[in-house]
């Protein structure tokens, strides 16, 4: 018997396993994800594509977000994306370390490689110390107890 726990809001909620699973799946996709960033007492939300490199996450940036990071120290980064027709998403909370493994002079195929002009040189490793995530419930159907939705018309 598999048992799968739901929230109140009627999404699934992931074990660890799957939440690397998924974050897998995306990084093999392409998908980017939002790292976020305690920056002079206000959090700093930003895009970046990602790397998933055995239980850890694998971030490129460029010198002025690393020294950012660096000085956090503890980042965020979330996840979003399809599988089998269902969105999920999926949080990652951990230390950022740079990695100053010897690559060679150039980076491992599995190395994310930015979407955009000056991708940056820094390798940031993200230690997954806490990683959730929900599979949200499917569109045609409400969440398990859910009553009906009332709509309301436009403009009110």
């Amino acid at each position: 018997m598999v048992f799968m726990w739901i929230d109140e809001r009627g999404s699934e909620v992931l074990d660890p396993a799957e939440c690397h699973r998924l974050l897998a799946l995306g990084a093999k996709q392409g998908l980017h994800g939002h790292i976020g960033i305690a920056s002079d007492g206000a959090p700093l939300v930003l895009p970046v594509n990602y790397a998933a490199d055995g239980s850890d996450v694998v971030i490129r940036i460029g010198e002025g977000l690393f020294e950012r990071v660096e000085g956090a120290r503890l980042i965020a980064l979330q996840v979003d994306g399809v599988d089998a027709g269902r969105a999920w998403s999926v949080l990652v909370r951990g230390l950022a370390i740079e990695d100053d493994g010897d690559h060679g002079g150039h980076l491992p195929e599995h190395f994310p490689q930015p979407a955009v002009t000056e991708p940056g040189h820094r390798i940031v490793r993200i230690r997954t110390d806490v990683v959730t995530g929900r599979r949200l419930a499917a569109a045609s159907a409400p969440p398990p107890g859910a009553g009906p939705v009332a709509s309301r018309p436009p403009g009110r």
